[in-house]
């Protein structure tokens, strides 16, 4: 329970502060004594939204406290809880739970559990039949409840099935149109045989073609230049060994020469394989006319060759939906008969339950 409201600088009030009683308080006054005021407090307090017209005029903030007496409350000290809310005209926000710093949300959800706000209009629910159910049902035990969320669950199962076979039941030409669509799509797809990352395998040969003469050109110019210096090295060799018997240091220095030698030799073999690689342009046109074809794919089906062939999948299975569309279609009736019964199962016993609810909420 509330047993102190202590307001400052909110609207018309400069400082109010408000000792409550146990049971039942009542707040009497003339029009624009501020009643409205303090349940405004209540609601800022409570989390709610607060704008800075709410501050007394030439005042910077507005300060909201509430002493609370709450037995058995985890956070409570000594059964006692202080709740305060001070907002400055900048809408810095300054909460605390005990002398805690928390956020506004964090004040919202726990002052949820304390304070109920009604308005005037509230009590014209009551006499508004569309909300009498919802009043017996949340009177009633945990039994109607189970069968209430059991019923709604079916409910929504069987709104989904009847949703689904009316679809179904669609015109005739426009399923034969979309299925000979669907027959399209699947073969052009499946005629193209493509397979994953080939487009990136593709992109690589193209660009080899595209840079085919430059390519020529410098690995046979490459393949000069190792030529000339295999040579020179040869000849280095030769000299260094008419005085390898002298010291050891020259006898090092030839091995790592031969070394060389044959390093440079092995690269020699391979430029020259390079260098003698022959450009198709029957294959350059192939890769290119595959490229394209790819291309065009991705703007059709999907941004890559694993997107495409997963629409694939998507298309047979839809192609097989509608070429079995009788047999589904039997299978949901089945479905949705079997829903209707027991909905209308459940409905019964809602019925003789919210019966003997009702006989309860009225005495």
């Amino acid at each position: 329970m509330i047993t102190n409201l202590q307001i400052k600088n909110f609207g018309i009030i400069d400082e109010v502060n408000i000792e409550l009683d146990k049971g039942f308080n009542v707040l009497t006054g003339e029009t624009g004594a501020g009643k409205s005021l303090i349940i405004d407090a209540l609601n800022i307090i409570s989390g709610g939204r607060f704008s800075k017209e709410m501050i007394r005029k030439g005042e910077d903030y507005s300060f909201v406290e509430l002493n609370l007496f709450l037995p058995n409350n985890k956070i409570a000290i000594e059964n006692n809880v202080i709740v305060s809310r001070e907002v400055n005209i900048n809408g810095h926000n300054l909460c605390k739970i005990n002398g805690r710093l928390v956020t506004v949300t964090e004040l919202k959800e726990f002052m949820n559990e304390i304070v109920d706000i009604h308005g005037q209009n509230d009590n014209q629910k009551i006499l508004n039949t569309q909300y009498h159910i919802n009043y017996l049902d949340n009177f009633a035990g945990e039994k109607l409840r189970t069968l209430l969320a059991e019923y709604k669950e079916l409910y929504k199962n069987y709104t989904e099935k009847t949703k689904q076979l009316k679809e179904n039941f669609g015109d005739e030409k426009e399923k034969r149109r979309k299925l000979d669509l669907l027959k399209y799509e699947y073969d052009e797809i499946e005629d193209a045989n493509l397979i994953d990352n080939e487009d990136e395998i593709l992109k690589e040969k193209s660009l080899f073609f595209e840079n085919a003469e430059k390519i020529a050109i410098n690995t046979n110019q490459t393949l000069q230049s190792t030529c000339n210096a295999v040579d020179e090295i040869n000849n280095a060799i030769k000299a260094i060994d008419k005085i390898a018997n002298i010291n050891d240091k020259y006898q090092e220095k030839l091995t790592e020469l031969k070394n060389i030698y044959y390093e440079i030799e092995e690269f020699k073999r391979d430029i020259h394989e390079l260098s003698e690689n022959e450009f198709d342009d029957k294959e350059r046109d192939a890769v290119e006319e595959r490229l394209d074809l790819i291309a065009n794919f991705k703007r059709k089906y999907g941004n890559g060759i694993k997107e495409i062939l997963q629409y694939k999948e998507d298309v047979k299975n839809e192609i097989d939906r509608i070429e079995n569309l009788e047999e589904i279609n039997n299978n949901l009736k089945n479905e949705i008969k079997q829903l209707e019964s027991r909905l209308n199962d459940i409905s019964i016993l809602l019925n003789k339950e919210r019966n003997i609810v009702a006989v309860d909420l009225m005495n």
